[in-house]
């Protein structure tokens, strides 16, 4: 029977490298990238079967990696590893298409644990965010509950670039698009939050995990 493909995200070299190790010793690791756009590129050429990704990851966060994942490769199953405990962002990973949920903290059973269980067509969350998880699921789904402001995919792209120091040229160049489109994506994502300056964007990037 043949090993499940996997297809490894993380920015942090040292870490993939210790993640890769432990991959290899149950599956067939195919890649490992370092940003988002580079996900999305390997995950078109080497077709995976499970991509293991981190959510903070530069020019592309992994959440909005997985929804267009999930959209372009609606067989890949998606397993997040992650620093982040926040169980506000599990619902987010989930919410964008993710099946499993593994905090770093995790022993290197529980994540081979994961990737098989995913693997198989399961859902698989760490019994360290479980208990947390539920009980904002609830809060989530409470009908009175109060809604955020609304990006579109593009807008969350151009708000992590711009966070990320880059200029409307540099976007321009990343997003395929001409500058004066970046700027109106920009200006359209402060009139969205109500914020008025690049740091205002910056910080709220930051409190939204959209850069580490």
């Amino acid at each position: 029977m043949p090993k499940t493909r996997v297809l490894l995200a993380d920015d942090h070299v040292v870490v993939a490298q210790g993640l890769a190790e432990i991959l290899r010793t149950r599956f067939d690791l195919v890649g490992v990238v370092h940003d988002g756009r580079a996900l999305l590129t390997a995950t078109d050429e080497l077709k995976p079967d499970v991509i293991v990704t981190d959510v903070s990851m530069p020019l592309l966060n992994g959440l909005d990696a997985i929804r267009q994942i999930r959209t372009r490769f609606p067989r890949v199953k998606v397993v997040v590893l992650t620093m982040h405990t926040d169980t506000e962002i599990a619902v987010g990973a989930f919410r964008a298409g993710a099946r499993g949920y593994v905090p770093k903290i995790a022993a290197a059973e529980e994540f081979i644990t994961a990737v098989e269980e995913v693997s198989l067509g399961r859902a698989y969350v760490s019994p360290l965010v479980t208990k947390d998880l539920i009980a904002v699921l609830m809060e989530v789904a409470a009908p009175d509950a109060p809604a955020g402001p609304q990006l579109t995919a593009r807008q969350r792209e151009v708000l992590q670039l711009v966070a990320e120091g880059r200029t409307m040229k540099e976007i321009a160049s990343i997003l395929h698009i001409s500058p004066r489109t970046a700027e109106s994506h920009k200006y359209q994502v402060m009139q969205v939050l109500g914020i008025e300056t690049t740091a205002g964007l910056v910080q709220y990037a930051v409190r939204s995990k959209l850069v580490g």
